[in-house]
């Protein structure tokens, strides 16, 4: 079947990738052009806030106060309702830093949740308990938004006021409720959707099935939707508040509307808490209810600074009051995010006319225009890039730093704005100040192609317009353009200025018109993405001298069953360049996953284990290890890493092994009758024949189909023709001669220990197949003065004393979840043989790490992934 394949270079920019930036940007774009068309009653709006009401002004501060006070209380319910208790400062802490870390988090509505203060964390209190009181909150915050938008869409209809597609949210926000309540029922009920996600990501349902199963105290769980109530009826009475300071006639109905969707669109925004696109709904519903556009622009206004910007200022101090290190990474990127919000209201409001008039006496209007422009493009960025700057990420440092010089020099001569200045002046000290917290790099060969790419892009566009101005044929505007007229127009349309084009008077020239503002837009739009962009990392490079340096060091310092697939294909290695050691690893989601530790001297471990945690740090990408024994955790330990224990690996004692005895009576029935029936194991040596290998690869296939399996690789194998070529195989035969099942023996680096890797079966082959393998695996070693067995991981088990509430979480699934019962089995299978059972670990950072290391460790773990 063909099937189309994206090219590199779209790989590096496909949007799908970056929904969320493309989003962002277009709804700052919107919201500018938007504000643009009603600059006329922007200027009524600074006369119309100093005009307003002090009193209405100081009752709508100590109203949002009460809102921050009632959010306090229902997480204060909240953890009650879970069992746990919460103090009323510890409450406004903790929702100040979420509603703060919400404006830049992708939907940070829902996501900010999973944020857990220092101060809890120290609490010692469950984890999921605390993360199941953040569902509730959020959940019951959703769900009074509906409740209370009936009645007031109910009663707009009665009175037969013009609510315009108001009433389109409420059923959104509806649908939403009911979809949620079907899975949430479907998930209780193990059904389709459950068994869809359960078999995707079976991690991921672990967690959501514990949120369910909790015990929620309904005594609290009530009080949390009172106050929920209660702050939807505060909400309202902010807009109403900003009416009455602005001296408009307060309506209810248009109050309670425009705050619904307002919040409706923040809960559901993507990024950046919709900021934009609330503005532009509340001017429509406000406008539709008959207020002026200029008051209904400073209602606006006048809300979101109570409902909105308030409280994220105090969240701001929330942070400053708690610590020092995250203030130096937030304060920063939120700085920059003001400034680019200050830049595109200075360039939305008109000029001060003595200071244009100023500006007029040394400058030609191009050049005013042309900064305004700058302004505009550096206001977007910044606000876009301030996410980025709050990952640690050095190249969004440099560019912060840039558009910060940019905006100085913008700002002074678009018409002499020293305020917005003098901001960015503070701004680019804060950045240089903090630098040392910004060292994530993005690679320098990917980011000099990108940035080579789009100035080749932009050169085009550029080269286009002036040659299609200057040639267009003079009846489509009345002019024959010269050649300084044909810049001065391709400049205009490029940096997005429109308010001195040439008029069309032909149906092409309105359309030529239409392409060169489309250019000009789509050109800066991707020159942002190539400059926010976190470009991929070329990593491994230098390949097969890398992985010659790591073999000579595999058999050297070499002590572990998995080092066999640290240098396989699909590894990418860090050689050392100071110490004999190499990490092997794998790269998705932002993390570098390694397998187990680094191969070195144990001497060296820790130092291979930091110098991978710097290169992890320049090359922006998080860490995290599997499989980690229980002897080397004091290693991470030092390195402030968490732990959790993922499973146990199964050891045989081979020389001990016997069939004999009781315990042993049902695997020694199992195997005499599969040898009554003629079914006889063999060993074949290497080299393997071509012929049989393809026999085998029969019987694989088969194995992957008709169990429903599929290829894992990273910490396992697949079947690969030159690999199996050279290694010793075990074999079932059939009376017939026939191949009915196989594993295969693999190097095991481990002092005095064999190990394998496949074992696999037709489906028509007895069971006790696999049983008839191992004890041939066991006589192998035995025969070869082996001492041990390695059997592989049994995941999720040894959970019998949970450490944390990720384990508690875990051992929970293990034993409830029916979709992993094959992982009771497993364990069964190989408490058959097994007598040692050694802890494996999964270390990460930090609890945020834990919520995307299952998705990570799922995609390295696809045989197909690209390296």
């Amino acid at each position: 079947m063909f099937s189309f394949k994206k090219p590199a270079f779209f790989e590096n920019f496909w949007p799908k990738s970056y929904w969320k930036e493309i989003l962002a940007i277009f709804i700052i774009l919107l919201a500018f052009v938007f504000f643009k068309s009603e600059r006329h009653e922007m200027r009524q709006i600074v006369p119309q806030l100093e005009a307003a009401n002090l009193t209405w002004i100081l009752v709508g501060v100590f109203v949002t106060l009460a809102y921050v006070s009632l959010q306090a209380l229902m997480y204060v319910e909240s953890f009650r309702a879970v069992g746990l208790k919460l103090k009323i400062s510890e409450a406004i802490t903790l929702f100040l830093k979420r509603n703060f870390l919400s404006v830049f988090l992708p939907a940070g509505g829902v996501t900010s949740l999973a944020y857990l203060p220092t101060e809890l964390k120290r609490k010692n209190y469950n984890a999921g308990k605390m993360h199941q009181s953040g569902v509730i909150y959020g959940f019951v915050g959703l769900f009074t938004v509906f409740l209370v938008g009936i009645p007031v869409i109910a009663y707009s209809i009665i009175k037969r006021q013009n609510i315009g597609n108001a009433w389109l949210a409420l059923l959104v926000l509806g649908a939403i409720l009911l979809l949620l309540f079907l899975l949430f029922k479907d998930i209780q009920h193990k059904g389709f959707f459950y068994k869809f996600l359960d078999k995707i990501f079976p991690s991921a349902m672990v967690y959501i099935e514990d949120i369910f199963s909790a015990e929620v105290d309904k005594k609290y769980f009530y009080r949390v939707v009172i106050y929920s109530i209660i702050i939807e009826f505060v909400g309202i009475f902010h807009v109403f508040i900003a009416m009455a300071a602005l001296g408009a006639s307060p309506s209810f109905s248009a109050a309670a509307i425009g705050y619904t969707v307002s919040v409706l669109l923040m809960i559901i925004s993507p990024f950046l808490r919709g900021l934009g696109a609330v503005e532009l709904t509340m001017l429509y519903i406000f406008t539709a209810f008959g207020f002026s556009n200029s008051t209904a622009l400073g209602i606006t206004l006048l809300y979101r600074i109570f409902e909105f910007w308030f409280p994220l200022l105090l969240g701001i101090f929330a942070f400053l009051y708690n610590g020092r290190k995250l203030f130096a990474r937030i304060f920063p990127a939120l700085a920059i995010f003001s400034l680019g919000l200050i830049n595109i209201i200075s360039v939305i409001t008109p000029p001060l006319a003595d200071r244009i008039s100023i500006m007029k006496n040394y400058l030609p209007v191009e050049a005013l225009h042309l900064s305004k422009l700058l302004v505009l493009v550096l206001g977007i960025a910044l606000m876009v890039i301030s996410a980025r700057l709050i990952k640690g990420l050095k190249s969004a440092w440099y560019l912060a730093i840039i558009f910060s010089i940019f905006s100085i020099f913008g700002n002074v001569l678009k018409g002499f704005d020293y305020e917005e200045a003098t901001f960015a002046a503070f701004t680019l000290f804060l950045l240089i100040s903090t630098r040392k917290q910004y060292v994530l790099k993005s690679n320098r060969k990917w980011l000099k192609m990108g940035l080579k790419s789009v100035s080749i892009v932009l050169c085009a566009v550029l080269i286009f317009d002036f040659f299609s101005f200057y040639l267009i044929d003079k009846r489509h505007f009345g002019i024959d353009f010269t050649w300084k007229q044909s810049l001065y127009y391709t400049f205009q349309s490029f940096l997005l200025f429109y308010t001195d084009l040439p008029k069309p008077e032909t149906v092409f020239g309105k359309d030529f018109i239409s392409i060169t503002k489309f250019l000009g837009f789509m050109s800066w739009l991707f020159l942002l993405f190539a400059l926010l962009k976190p470009f991929n990392q070329i990593f491994g490079e230098g390949a097969k001298d890398s992985r010659k340096q790591a073999e000579i060091l595999l058999n050297n310092y070499g002590n572990s069953a998995l080092d066999f697939f640290k240098i396989s294909k699909d590894k990418l290695l860090l050689v050392s360049k100071t110490l004999d050691a190499f990490t092997s690893y794998k790269v998705a989601n932002g993390f570098a996953i390694a397998l187990e530790e680094p191969v070195c001297n144990e001497e060296d471990k820790l130092f291979a284990i930091k110098e991978f945690e710097e290169f992890c740090k320049k090359n922006g990408l998080k860490s995290a290890y599997y499989r980690v024994p229980e002897v080397n955790l004091d290693l991470f330990k030092i390195l402030k890493k968490k732990k959790l224990l993922i499973g146990q690996e199964a050891i045989v004692d081979v020389q001990n092994f016997t069939l004999q005895g009781k315990d042993r009576k049902s695997l020694r029935n199992g195997i005499n009758s599969i040898s009554k029936k003629g079914f006889v194991s063999e060993i074949i040596l290497a080299p393997q024949k071509e012929e049989f290998l393809n026999e085998l690869k029969n019987i694989s296939d088969e194995w992957l189909s008709e169990f429903n399996k599929k290829e894992s690789v990273f910490s396992q194998g697949s079947f690969e023709t030159d690999l199996l070529k050279n290694q010793d195989i075990i074999i079932i035969k059939d009376a017939e001669e026939k191949v009915q099942a196989f594993l295969n023996v693999i190097p095991d680096f481990a002092p005095d220990e064999t190990t394998y890797d496949l074992i696999r079966k037709r489906k028509a082959a007895p069971g006790g197949c696999m049983d008839v393998l191992i004890v041939a695996l066991i006589d192998y070693a035995k025969n070869k003065n082996l001492k041990f067995l390695n059997m592989g991981l049994t995941p999720m088990s040894g959970l019998d004393a949970p450490d944390n509430a990720a384990e508690q979480i875990m051992k929970y699934a293990y034993h409830r979840v029916g979709s992993l019962k094959h992982f009771q089995t497993l364990r069964f299978f190989k408490e058959k043989y097994a007598t040692i059972w050694e802890n494996k670990y999964l270390i990460y950072g930090n609890d945020f790490d834990l919520l995307q290391i299952p998705n990570a460790l799922n995609k390295v773990m696809k045989s197909h992934q690209k390296v």
